[in-house]
């Protein structure tokens, strides 16, 4: 038997508030205990604040009941995230006033306040945790799920591996994918193959190199491996494989072990809600139609057992085909819903793999559902006072 993930359910059986999301959220946290864990604990609470015109990220009701809890338990919350996205965080409801604790840029006003640490990995050397969360004695995370244009998906393990890093960091683990050769230009010297190679992606993937015209740069984020560009572009000269596709799920495990390990062991609880899943993460700053079908909100002391959870929830179901925006193709049908539509390189699942061998977790988890959805019936609905 496997670690317990929490689990409220999106349907419910009667039109009454207490079968909802934000009150099945309220079980989950008495399952997990947050109120009796938190006294006198500095509780940061790590979310996704968004981007400008962005509305599928984190409702204020969700939040603010865990701030709730955490000031209920004698707990000192604060919420954190990225500078850049804090400047417009007000113009999308997150103020300290409706959310009811201090928001703060994780690593400063001008993002320079963090801590060093060294692990090497590819073309990263230092990590720098934000000072802010380093600071923090609890850690509450809360993800939004989403799909995510280098890594096809972005939940618990992305929130904290992005989220909790200074910007000079997450740079770093985004260019980690274009580590491994993949472009070899002795094999193709012809300017005109080239530009051919170039425009035969639909999809913008390859464009010429800034700094040297004879290499063409690769933006992974860009790229669903379709293997158009490898039916023009000469034998060896340009390589699609797994390696440029999986360093920035490797990166994320990395990243996120190394902020895990700045708190004591049973000092962190993970919460993932998974609506209005759209293709491309929050911070793309909007907001599209969501193109998997809603799972529900899960928790749990375990972040790996978390975010496999979520993706076994969300792989019952296909594809939201007709959502999909017209620019982006389906082209796999195989394996999860977001690897059918950012490619079958960007399996999901890499996440928990990878998170799991770095020792942040397991994938052997056990569902419990804090409010099961009782049988389909006629049921009476509530009524409404005109005064």
């Amino acid at each position: 038997m496997g670690v317990k993930v929490f689990y409220g359910d999106p349907r419910q059986a009667r039109l009454e508030g207490n079968e909802t999301l934000p009150a099945k959220l309220d079980l989950i946290l008495d399952h997990l205990h947050l109120q009796d864990r938190v006294k006198g604990e500095l509780v940061a609470l790590k979310l996704h604040v968004g981007n400008k015109i962005g509305y599928s990220t984190l409702h204020p009701v969700f939040i603010r009941k865990v701030v709730k809890a955490i000031r209920d338990g004698g707990g000192k919350p604060f919420i954190v995230d990225v500078d850049w996205d804090m400047e417009g965080a007000v113009s999308r409801g997150y103020t300290a006033e409706v959310l009811g604790c201090p928001i703060v840029p994780n690593g400063g006003p001008s993002d320079k306040y963090f801590y060093a640490h060294e692990r090497p990995y590819k073309n990263i050397k230092e990590w720098n945790v934000a000072g802010m969360v380093e600071d923090a004695t609890f850690l509450v995370n809360f993800a939004h799920a989403k799909g995510h244009p280098t890594n096809a998906y972005g939940g618990a393990l992305k929130n904290i591996a992005l989220g909790c890093m200074v910007g000079k960091t997450r740079s770093a683990m985004h260019d980690s994918v274009l580590f491994d050769p993949y472009w070899f230009k002795d094999k193709c010297r012809d300017e005109e193959t080239r530009q051919r190679i170039i425009a035969s992606c639909p999809h913008g993937a390859l464009v010429k190199d800034k700094y040297d015209p004879e290499e063409i740069h690769l933006h992974v984020d860009l790229c669903n491996q379709c293997g158009r560009c490898l039916q023009v572009a000469p034998e060896g000269s340009l390589k699609i494989v797994p390696a440029n596709f999986h360093a920035f799920h490797e990166a994320v495990a990395i990243s996120t072990s190394i902020t895990m390990s700045t708190f004591e062991p049973g000092k962190a609880v993970h919460l993932v809600l998974a609506t209005h899943m759209t293709p491309v993460c929050d911070c793309f700053g909007f907001t599209s139609m969501p193109i998997m079908r809603d799972a529900g909100i899960f928790g749990s002391d375990d972040i790996v057992a978390v975010d496999q959870a979520v993706l076994d929830a969300t792989s019952k179901y296909p594809l939201i085909e007709e959502n999909v925006p017209t620019s982006m193709e389906v082209h796999t049908r195989v394996g999860h819903p977001l690897r059918w539509l950012h490619g079958p390189l960007k399996d999901p699942y890499k996440a928990t793999e990878y998170a799991e061998k770095v020792g942040l977790g397991t994938r052997d988890y056990e569902l419990v559902d804090v409010l099961p959805v009782e049988s389909i019936r006629p049921a009476p609905m509530g009524y409404i006072p005109a005064q």
